[in-house]
Formats: C-alpha cells, structure tokens, sequence
C-alpha cells in the first residue's frame, strides 16, 4: 500500500513524501536519495524491503515536488528530517542514503542520534581526497570527445532542455560498470530526474567542502546506533579506497558489490536486496543471513566490541 503527504516545515516549506507498506508497523525505513539538487529517485529501491517494515521517502526542499525558494544549509536538511519524522509520529527509524544521501543520514546522526535505530550508507559518504580519483577515473571512461562536449556543455551560461538532458547523460553514464548500459541508464535518469536544483547543489557542496564530515568522524562513531554499514559498488568511478577508508575509521562492516557502480540496484539487483533484507531484518526481526565480510579483521572486531557493550548497557 502506497501513502503520500504533504509536511510544513517550521520555516514555512513543505515537503512532498510518499510511504510504502504499512505504516503502523514500526521500526520505518527511510531512504534519503543524492544529489544535492535532485529529486527522489529510489522507487525502485523501496519495494525490496518494504514487506519488512513501512519504507519512507521524500523530495529534499528546492527538488522535485517540494519547491523552495529559500537558502539551503546542511543542518537545515538534517532538521528537515526531523521534523518529517515528527510528522509521520516516528520517534526513530532506520536510514539507508545513497551518495549524497550517506553525507545526509551521517549529518543527522551527528544532531540527532537518539532517532537513529540503524544506518546503512551506500555509495557514500567519501571522505579524504577522493575528488582527484574519481574525477580521473571518470575521464578514462570517457572519450575525449565526449569530455571535450561535457566541458562545453557546462561552460554555457543558458542550456536548452535538450542541452541539459545531454549533459546530465554524459556526467553519468560513467557511474555504471558497463559502458552501454551506463549510458542507457543516464539517458533515462537525465529525462526522469529533474530538474535538478543547480544552486542548491552549489551551496550544500560549498557548505559540504569548508565544513567536511571528515572533521567529524570521531563524534560520528561516537553516536552511532549499534547497527550501522557501509555499502558500495565495486566499480563506481568514485573510489571504493575511500569508503573502506571510512570504514576503517568508523570501525564499521562494509560490504563491496562486485559488477556494480554507484547505482549497484540497477547492475546487481538480487545481491542489492538481499543485502538490504538481511540489513533490516536485522534491525526489525531476526536475520535470516550471516553479516557481510568485513574490510579487515579489526573492523569486524571493533563492531563486535561495541555491540557487546550495547547489549550490557541494555
């Protein structure tokens, strides 16, 4: 069963948000999608799990059908969720973001961490130089002609729609693993996923490079909910080193999808769902399938160690 709504925010914005299940049942899911700049875009990412709890998502303010014409500041959007949560009567829920959603769901558990029940990150956050990696990567996946189009195609002051759809498909079919279908993909999510909130994204990235997670990593492990993962394609253009990098930091499972890039669903369905199934169930129920390989012995220890002493605090 699928429900919608409408939110007014204590600044007067309103954000548009769709469930799926039953939304009586607790513990919820709710899954923050990227950008920043960009609407929802994980409809087809619900359905896996929402047979094991009610799944919540919303159009971020200034995207989609949540129109705002205002400034935007990380806190601001971590708020944002907040009071969604207050008003689907959610005292605290699991999170899953994906990219820019990882950096979101992280930033709230730095503000919020008592509404927390578990985190999943996927395909983010990066932390460290990573910018000069992926932005490498990207252009070897490139012909130079279609690098020399994308620099063109972002230097014009005003761009056609047809122009922006052309754009968007070349700054994203290199996030798949497979060239063809990568760019099938992207055309699709350039025609789907728009319009895309150019100075939103420009005034979170700024917010997000001169305040970094990365100088908050060590309050982040510090509130974490005892239940918390990393999850990333093997094959996204953004360097895998840097999320078993956070991992590491974080002392926290990760798990690598091998023949996937940043949307591994698209690439690796199957293992994608019985990975989120297995994480929530985890969460809401027993598991029904062993944890993921850790990235290295320590981290699995580390885990281990903190939910241990959870379970004694309890």
């Amino acid at each position: 069963m699928e429900t919608q709504g409408l939110a007014s925010m204590s600044d007067g914005a309103q954000l548009r948000w769709v469930a799926l299940g039953d939304t009586t049942r607790q513990l919820p899911v709710v899954m923050l999608h990227g950008g920043p700049g960009l609407p929802d875009y994980l409809g087809d990412v619900a359905p896996m799990v929402a047979d094991l709890a009610p799944v919540y998502r919303y159009d971020q303010r200034g995207t989609g059908r949540s129109p705002w014409e205002g400034r935007h500041s990380l806190a601001r959007h971590a708020d944002d969720l907040a009071e969604l949560l207050d008003a689907w009567d959610v005292s605290e829920a699991v999170l899953m973001g994906h990219s820019y959603g990882a950096d979101l769901a992280s930033r709230f558990c730095l503000r919020h961490s008592d509404r927390v029940a578990a985190m999943l990150l996927m395909c983010g956050p990066f932390v460290g130089e990573w910018r000069t990696g992926y932005r490498a990567e990207r252009d070897h996946r490139m012909s130079a002609a279609q690098r020399e189009r994308l620099r063109e195609l972002e230097e014009l002051p005003r761009r056609t729609e047809e122009q922006e759809v052309e754009l968007l498909t070349l700054a994203w079919f290199t996030d798949h693993a497979g060239p063809e279908r990568g760019w099938h993909w992207a055309a699709q999510a350039a025609r789907r996923r728009r319009p895309v909130n150019w100075a939103m994204n420009g005034e979170l990235g700024r917010e997000g490079r001169a305040d970094p997670l990365d100088e908050h990593l060590a309050e982040l492990h510090a509130c974490l909910p005892t239940r918390a993962e990393l999850l990333g394609g093997a094959e996204d253009p953004r360097p895998v080193s840097a999320l078993e990098s956070l991992a590491l930091r974080l002392a926290l499972p990760m798990t690598r999808i091998e023949g996937a890039g940043h949307e591994p669903w698209l690439e690796q369905p199957d293992t994608v769902r019985a990975h989120l199934r297995r994480f929530v169930q985890g969460t809401v129920g027993p598991p029904t399938l062993p944890p993921p390989a850790p990235v290295a012995v320590v981290i699995e220890d580390r885990y281990d160690d903190r939910r241990r002493r959870s379970q004694r605090a309890s």
